[in-house]
């Protein structure tokens, strides 16, 4: 008996603290009381917030959500941020705008599920949370109506996300560093918050959290690698500042590569917006460290799901196959002395080559590079159906052992498998994904 009150006891204790009251709802504003220049500013922060990119779907407007956003544990989908009242946020007031932002709660009470980065943009000032409401309150209102999310239980009960809230949603410290200027501030506050870097370059653990000890060595994002930056950075070349402006900037650097996958947005937001922003962000990334500029392989003896060691023998077949194929598919761009968009960058300074990771390389050979902007960015066809998984495997081990000297990657059978069904899951019909996406 006694024990079941206890019990009773608890389970009150564990509900009182995550429960949140619903915020009252308010007349949706008129686009008219918002100071221009407010708005303006709200602009340029949803751009470093990667606003767009995750609150719009493939051929659907602005903001409305509904984009499937697929993680470890199921898929969410992103919800519609426009002003209509209805759907949308058009009766939240600035109070729970500010609250969803900060605390991922939204207005009605219901907590957040962290793909939404509440624990980066809990920063935001209360100047520059007053800036986005006013960008987002005078957009164009959509009536759309996101998909409900896939989860398993418990998942799909909100009040879990307040145990996980309680283990891992702490304040940033942002404290001031005498010994920084006012750029290197400037550029730390939207990097470790509007612009949530560490989201996808850090680790996280089983339960989806970043592993904070190891901010900035390297992450998964949408069946890409995330590469490590700063001290824990393996790029060929170290990155300094001057490179970090022009890739954040323009999606490309002769000595980095090109930009794709999640970060292909990334930097088409950051086009848009004040260099100055940009150029913060680049200096406070790089006095994260230099890093070695040497790629830590793993072990050649190290197998992964589905794959065997393989023998010195067989591996220097594989490799010896994939020699001739580059020679067939890669060398005539690669190694022609021809300038981007046409001529190919030098594989040597690709950190897909010689980083832990063989998934940018995989979705690189089977996608190639499409244009992008015109300008003078690389271009490359995909091969994806033109080789077979095996010949992709043995161009990839090929291209690691001559062009970074890495032991094999024991991953790479599965970064192949995992990205055809990935190109496999994006050919659908449209009307299926549209059906999906209703």
């Amino acid at each position: 008996m006694g024990i079941g009150i206890l019990g009773l006891a608890a389970a009150g204790a564990a509900l009182a603290l995550a429960w949140r009251p619903a915020i009252a709802p308010v007349p949706p504003p008129a686009p008219a009381s918002f100071d221009p220049a407010l708005v303006r500013r709200g602009a340029d922060l949803a751009l470093i917030g990667d606003c767009r990119t995750c609150h719009t779907t493939s051929g659907g407007a602005a903001f409305a959500g509904g984009l499937p956003l697929p993680t470890p544990f199921g898929t969410l989908y992103s919800t519609n941020i426009t002003p209509d009242p209805e759907t949308g946020i058009g009766r939240w007031s600035e109070a729970a705008f500010a609250r969803a932002l900060r605390k991922g709660v939204d207005r009605e009470g219901r907590h957040l599920y962290p793909a939404f980065p509440y624990d980066h943009y809990s920063a935001t000032s209360d100047d520059d949370v007053r800036a986005l409401y006013a960008f987002f309150m005078t957009r164009s209102a959509v009536a759309a109506t996101p998909p409900p999310n896939e989860l398993p239980f418990p998942l799909n009960i909100r009040l879990t996300l307040a145990g996980w809230k309680l283990l891992f949603l702490r304040p940033r410290d942002l404290a001031p560093d005498p010994t920084k200027d006012a750029v290197w501030h400037r550029g730390r506050y939207l990097v470790e918050g509007l612009g949530h870097c560490g989201a996808c370059h850090s680790p996280r653990n089983v339960l989806g959290a970043e592993v904070v000890s190891r901010a900035y060595e390297g992450g998964e994002a949408e069946g890409w690698r995330a590469y490590a930056l700063g001290a824990a950075s393996r790029a060929p070349v170290p990155w300094d500042e001057a490179a970090l402006t022009q890739y954040l900037r323009e999606g490309f650097h002769p000595l980095h590569g090109v930009a794709r996958g999640p970060m292909a947005p990334v930097v088409e937001n950051l086009a848009e917006v004040p260099r100055e922003e940009v150029v913060a962000m680049a200096r406070y990334l790089a006095s994260l460290g230099a890093g070695s500029g040497k790629a830590t392989p793993p072990l050649a003896s190290s197998s992964g799901p589905g794959q065997a060691p393989q023998s010195a023998g067989m591996q220097a077949a594989i490799e010896g196959a994939g020699t001739d194929l580059y020679a067939a598919t890669c060398a005539a761009c690669h190694e022609g002395g021809r300038p981007p968009p046409f001529g190919g960058v030098s594989l040597a300074l690709s950190t897909a080559i010689s980083g832990e990771s063989p998934r940018n390389l995989v979705n690189v050979i089977l996608e190639g590079l499409p244009v992008r902007g015109g300008t003078g960015q690389p271009i490359m066809p995909g091969f994806g159906a033109v080789l077979t998984d095996a010949q992709v495997a043995s161009l990839a081990a090929g291209l690691r052992r001559r062009f970074a000297g890495g032991a094999p990657w024991p991953d790479l059978e599965p970064a192949i498998r995992e990205a055809r069904a990935a190109r496999r899951l994006a050919a659908r019909p449209a009307a299926m994904t549209l059906a999906m996406t209703r």
